[in-house]
């Protein structure tokens, strides 16, 4: 029976690139990496690619992005000889919803934005998801309030798998030299202020002394940034 404390003791100090190795070959075939395309996202295609460049990479597009973050896609493609995945949302849940509720609702409420984000983002993971054991992220303790008690390996109970942060104890300032010693491709919003890209009508750049996910929702308190994918019963 799997032990999630024993992995967190194993590999709780270690660094990404062995973690990955070792659960890339203990899950090979039913491990994936959910990209967003943002910073830390591309420092684990890097990391994966020098393992294992059979592993399966993801996207969600839910037609909302910025014209950066498909360009990214395509660099990032052929740098790596690879093939991301690019899951949609169902059109017609899309269609209902825009039709009932309008093409910004998000901004109306909290329920109208994670209604979106639910149809745009949630269910095309559960699809994309669909027969794995492993659920690769790159989430960081620093990055916001809403995750700074997320650890190295847990088990998601929103979706019953193996959820894997590699990068959850590294700083930005480490992402970041890891992306520069590799020659890593990123999103050029991030050059422009921008530390979390989403959507493109719920991101915007933070000013100095915000935390990095100030810029995603920012009409809403940090407490309840996440779309859903990442939170917690």
């Amino acid at each position: 029976m799997l032990n999630i404390e024993e992995l967190n003791n194993k590999f709780s100090a270690s660094q990404p690139a062995k973690v990955l190795e070792y659960f890339l070959k203990e899950y090979k075939g039913e491990i994936a990496l959910s990209s967003s395309l943002g910073v830390e996202d591309q420092a684990l295609t890097h990391m994966i690619c020098a393992i294992d460049k059979t592993t399966r990479l993801f996207t969600l597009d839910t037609g909302r992005l910025f014209p950066e973050t498909y360009e990214l896609i395509e660099t990032t493609n052929k740098k790596y000889n690879i093939s991301i995945e690019v899951y949609f949302p169902d059109y017609q849940k899309v269609q209902q919803m825009i039709k009932e509720k309008g093409i910004n609702l998000f901004y109306k409420s909290i329920e109208n934005r994670k209604e979106c984000c639910g149809i745009r983002k949630v269910e095309p993971l559960k699809r994309a998801m669909a027969g794995l054991k492993v659920w690769i992220c790159g989430l960081r303790k620093d990055q916001s309030v809403t995750r700074f008690y997320s650890r190295m390996v847990e088990l998601d109970e929103n979706y019953g798998i193996i959820k894997l942060n590699p990068l959850i104890n590294w700083t930005e300032d480490q992402v970041w030299e890891y992306i520069h010693a590799h020659d890593v491709p990123y999103n050029l919003l991030h050059d422009k202020g921008f530390k979390s890209i989403g959507c493109q009508p719920c991101t915007r750049a933070i000013q100095p002394g915000e935390e990095p996910r100030a810029g995603r929702w920012w009409w809403e308190q940090a407490g309840q940034k996440e779309c859903g994918i990442h939170e917690k019963n």
